[in-house]
């Protein structure tokens, strides 16, 4: 079993039908899935992205919103999913620990990342917002950097589909399925798992990448329990 783990969740997963906003039965769930793995012993930090509220690059895609200020705004989404996160965590009766990239006292810790594994080891969930807290970088290279400096066993990318394919099977019929992709593959057939900074990120620390459906219950655990079969693993 792994010891510790981080989890990337998208910010469109949150939304659920309605494509915006926070559906709390969705929240719900995830913060069941993380209960699970906390009350089997593994440590867990969770990184959650913000398109469910905005995107960067599409709120600077007219022109009218700087690339920078679109990002900054992007951060502040994520933060916001953060804190439900936190929320959904608490009403469990978890212990957990929202730490942002840009400092926000009355939200949220600043990252320091000797005292975000001081809360792993404590048994408390970690929440990363505000991404790297840097423009022009995306979420999933803050989940890698972030699983990288707690120095995470793998980490899970929870999506909404089952795994790595070949093609985009929402619009190509004879997409296959890719049980393992080399970090090489990833970057050069320009397989969309996270973007390539990301990739090179996890391939530069030996970061296993684990790509799986975040809506199939106990599949996290089954990872952390060493059953990759119903997702993908690049490495």
């Amino acid at each position: 079993m792994a010891k510790r783990v981080l989890v990337k969740f998208s910010g469109e997963a949150l939304a659920g039908s309605e494509g915006y906003g926070i559906d709390t039965s969705i929240l719900k769930f995830i913060a069941e899935e993380i209960k699970e793995l906390v009350d089997n012993g593994v440590e867990v930090a969770v990184v959650v992205g913000g398109g469910n509220i905005i995107r960067g690059v599409n709120a600077a895609k007219d022109g009218i919103i700087r690339r920078t200020s679109g990002d900054y705004m992007g951060m502040l989404a994520t933060v916001i999913n953060g804190i439900a996160i936190q929320e959904a965590l608490e009403n469990l009766g978890l212990e957990a620990r929202l730490q942002t990239a840009i400092e926000m006292h009355e939200i949220g810790e600043s990252f320091i990342i000797r005292r975000a594994i001081r809360h792993l080891e404590k048994g408390r969930v970690v929440i990363f917002a505000a991404g790297t807290g840097n423009p022009y970088f995306t979420t999933d290279t803050a989940a890698t950097l972030r699983a990288s400096e707690i120095e995470a066993d793998f980490l899970i990318k929870a999506t909404k589909v089952d795994g790595v394919y070949d093609k985009d099977p929402a619009k190509f019929e004879d997409a296959s399925k890719l049980d393992e992709v080399s970090y090489e593959r990833a970057l050069t057939d320009q397989i969309r798992v996270m973007d390539d900074t990301a990739i090179a990120l996890a391939k530069e620390n030996k970061l296993p990448i684990i790509v799986c459906n975040m809506f199939k219950k106990g599949n996290l655990l089954a990872i952390v329990n060493g059953d990759t079969s119903l997702c993908s693993v690049v490495k």
